[in-house]
């Protein structure tokens, strides 16, 4: 996932290059989904965006997801299905960006994380808080949800 700002809010870089990326989708049963959030500052707009981060090379994209949740939030995920495969082309704080994303939707194997309303995650040392946010928040286009094509992704299955 991109850096997160010391404020807890994601994203101070783009690559430069095609970024691959595992996301992964969590659900609890009330339909909410957990996702981190995010703001662009150029565009002075709050986003969400699910967990995940980088595939590194030779790494498959489903190993991937796992270690991310893993780093990010040090717990073990279950279930993991591949919802769909994104290309994410955007522009982020004025600059140009690029991602192929495998966006998995899984469970978490400790149950108790589904009935905190915030949780903490750890990107690269730095703390932040992570939500679980009414589906129908995006739906009704109160907030974005990306990378494009990740609502569309969670309400065909």
């Amino acid at each position: 996932m991109t850096e997160p700002r010391r404020d807890g809010v994601f994203g101070e870089t783009v690559a430069n290059y095609i970024r691959p990326m595992a996301l992964v989708i969590f659900r609890r049963d009330d339909g909410a989904i957990l996702v981190a959030p995010g703001y662009d500052r150029v565009k002075q707009q709050r986003f969400y965006r699910p967990l995940g981060g980088g595939i590194e090379f030779m790494e498959p994209a489903e190993e991937a997801a796992r270690r991310e949740i893993r780093e990010e939030l040090s717990v073990e995920v279950t279930d993991l299905r591949l919802l769909a495969v994104l290309e994410n082309i955007f522009t982020f704080l004025g600059q140009p960006g690029h991602e192929i994303i495998w966006l998995y939707e899984a469970r978490f194997a400790d149950p108790s994380f589904y009935q905190r309303d915030i949780l903490h995650a750890d990107e690269s040392g730095a703390d932040f808080e992570v939500h679980w946010v009414p589906l129908e928040t995006f739906l009704s286009g109160q907030a974005p949800l990306y990378p494009d094509g990740t609502l569309e992704a969670l309400t065909s299955v």
